[in-house]
């Protein structure tokens, strides 16, 4: 039995290995959300299934249309948050928690007055990166 741990599904990120049981989300490796369509970064770290994020937005910016094969929960902490998911608009402050469907066309942007910061857990049937929708 090998004591290395399997590699991440999303490109950077940081992959649990055995016996890792804490992680500073501020110094493991930092990449972007979604390298196409998003301007959000943060630390990324990935289990066997579950990958776990503390992502920023920059103010003004956001995420264009995409979608993903997991479902997504964001948990918003600074910052207002936007966001479209299938036809419905959302806006969400610190203390809201967003569920995004697998498969579902979503995108979102921070307002233009403060970055988000915001904790979001996706299930690891796939990586953290999503399609840009057509």
């Amino acid at each position: 039995m090998s004591s290395q741990p399997a590699q991440a599904r999303t490109p950077g990120a940081k992959r649990a290995g055995p016996g890792e049981y804490l992680f500073d989300l501020a110094r493991v490796n930092h990449i972007k959300g979604g390298p196409d369509y998003s301007s959000v970064q943060g630390g990324v770290v990935e289990g066997d299934r579950m990958i776990v994020a503390l992502m920023r937005m920059p103010a003004g910016t956001g995420a264009v249309a995409h979608s993903h094969p997991n479902e997504q929960w964001i948990y918003i902490l600074e910052g207002t948050f936007r966001a479209k998911i299938g036809d419905s608009e959302i806006v969400a402050k610190p203390g809201s928690v967003v569920y995004v469907p697998s498969n579902v066309i979503h995108s979102a942007e921070a307002t233009a007055d403060a970055d988000v910061v915001f904790f979001t857990v996706k299930d690891a049937s796939h990586s953290l990166h999503g399609t840009k929708a057509a």
